[in-house]
């Protein structure tokens, strides 16, 4: 399965104890890149929430995004004097220090934390919590890469449908180069026997003629071959379809013998498809497959710039 690095999902947990929600936005890197911003009280959820990431993603920049309101207390909850008596001399003697420190408020009061106190911090719900709307929020976030994924491997598909076009092509035109060739270099040769002797055919015979014209033409035919580097491009883009079509028994097997990231596969095939297109602009002994090569590099360019944006 093909999936895009560049992704968002998010998800809201309600319990007694209050709302939690979490966001999860993903965009492409090289490695795996993750920024948590995280409340002080959540902290403890980290690890968790590494772990439950660790199983959807593997490559990518990651802004993992957790807020959360605790529930409000019932005003009708009794205040426990021998609390507020505490309080009262704490927030003294705190301001013989610091004569400016507020006083608490009534929500702080109802909200406290004290011995038995129903309403103190539950450290294990809210972690459970945590865990529960990652788990929800990942599983968007997949679908939505798997979404992007499908995309971009669709417009990488009739990039690869185009350079076969193109391929084919440059096989079909190559013997018509080859006969162009031959006849510029049999008529070169006569100008340059009519030149030096009005009958320098007398002097040469159509064997020897014929001869020299092969050999030339044969020297011609070695500069331009280009057949192996047709037969590469032809292999890597099968390759590049097996990758993009998702061949599942092949994807499985990949996947079972620890094969690397499909983004990392396709941009070292794209750097393979980009030599052969060099090779074959720098044989082209036609105008026709100088154009070919440089749309072949155009089209491979593209799919570069797609393959950066995948797992």
């Amino acid at each position: 399965m093909i999936r895009s690095m560049t992704a968002f999902g998010n998800a809201r947990s309600d319990t007694e104890h209050g709302s939690l929600t979490i966001e999860f936005r993903t965009v492409n890197s090289r490695f795996l890149d993750i920024n948590f911003r995280l409340p002080e009280d959540l902290r403890m959820a980290e690890g968790a929430v590494r772990e439950e990431l660790g199983r959807f993603v593997k490559r990518g920049k990651v802004d993992i995004r957790v807020n959360y309101s605790r529930a409000e207390a019932s005003l009708s909850k009794a205040l426990d004097p021998e609390r507020l008596a505490i309080m009262s001399e704490q927030l003294r003697q705190a301001r013989q220090a610091i004569p400016d420190v507020p006083a608490p408020t009534l929500a702080d009061l109802l909200n406290g934390s004290g011995p038995g106190d129903a309403t103190a911090f539950d450290t294990e719900a809210w972690m459970a919590m945590c865990v529960d709307a990652a788990r929800q929020a990942l599983s968007e976030l997949q679908s939505a890469r798997e979404r992007e994924g499908a995309r971009l491997a669709e417009m990488m598909l009739a990039c690869s449908r185009d350079m076969s076009t193109i391929v084919d092509q440059v096989e079909r035109e190559l013997p018509s180069v080859l006969a162009e060739h031959q006849e510029r270099v049999t008529q070169k040769l006569r100008d340059a026997l009519q030149a030096v002797s009005p009958d320098g055919y007398a002097h040469i015979s159509g064997a020897e003629l014929s001869a020299r014209i092969a050999q030339e033409a044969s020297l011609f035919g070695l500069r331009i071959d280009v057949a192996e580097e047709l037969s590469r491009l032809r292999s890597h883009i099968a390759e590049l379809g097996h990758l993009l079509g998702g061949d599942q028994a092949e994807t499985a097997a990949a996947k079972k013998s620890g094969g690397g990231s499909a983004g990392k596969r396709l941009d070292f095939l794209c750097q393979e498809m980009n030599r052969e297109a060099n090779t074959l602009g720098s044989k082209a002994g036609a105008l026709n497959v100088t154009r070919a090569a440089i749309d072949l590099k155009l089209l491979i360019e593209q799919l570069r710039e797609q393959a950066q944006n995948i797992e």
